[in-house]
């Protein structure tokens, strides 16, 4: 895609991320990988549903900017996930309601209760409490973006990475959607049923037939599945 292309989904992503109610006033970012050393990124300060192509700033991956702007204070999150990827192309963090309800609560997201969670987002842990724009917090995603495509950031929000920053914005959109799913099964006095480990592997299979699974997830997913 072509950076003007570019700059005008990046500008839609964020219209339907406050639309849908994931993000707030001027919260929330996204990136896209422009070309190895390069990202167009949303600045700071502005409400992403005001914002205008002209408005995305240039930075290479040691956060440099090109021109003038005010970059977000959460970009060292991103330039973490392009540093330790290179498969990833775009960035999404926003601030979902029921997603992040469940960190609150204690509660994970991934429950093994809806299959697609499993295909389509893989496992996805919540991180242990980092300040919102610190060192510590770029630190603690670098450690867990290696083998994950989703992230939930406790008391905060969640990351979504993929190999197009529109792919990024649509597993935002399942994460939510099955966030509030969980949410409104606890409600209901939980589920009755939970899918078999051997259920989840054959998911997992699927997973890696469309080409998405990480190297070691099973290991990952096993773990997790036992905690559950």
């Amino acid at each position: 895609m072509i950076e003007h292309e570019l700059r005008e989904q990046i500008c839609l992503i964020g219209r339907l991320m406050h639309n849908k109610g994931y993000i707030d006033a001027t919260s929330g970012n996204i990136s896209a990988r422009l070309d190895a050393n390069h990202i167009l990124i949303t600045p700071s300060g502005v409400a992403k549903w005001q914002l205008t192509p002209s408005d995305l700033l240039i930075i290479d991956l040691a956060g440099n900017i090109q021109g003038n702007g005010n970059i977000s204070s959460e970009t060292p999150m991103h330039l973490a996930c392009y540093q330790n990827r290179q498969d990833i192309q775009g960035v999404v963090h926003a601030h979902p309601p029921h997603a992040v309800a469940l960190t609150i609560a204690g509660i994970p997201v991934q429950q093994f209760i809806i299959p697609e969670a499993i295909v389509f987002l893989g496992a996805i842990p919540t991180l242990p409490y980092a300040t919102p724009s610190t060192e510590e917090n770029s630190r603690v995603v670098q450690q867990f973006i290696k083998q994950h495509d989703v992230l939930m950031l406790t008391h905060h929000g969640s990351l979504t990475v993929a190999e197009s920053v529109w792919k990024a914005y649509l597993k935002l959109e399942t994460l939510e959607h099955i966030a509030h799913i969980t949410s409104t099964v606890i409600q209901l006095g939980g589920a009755k049923r939970y899918l078999t480990w051997a259920e989840v592997e054959i998911l997992l299979a699927q997973r890696q037939k469309l080409g998405v699974s990480q190297p070691g997830e099973i290991d990952v997913f096993r773990e997790f599945y036992q905690v559950a």
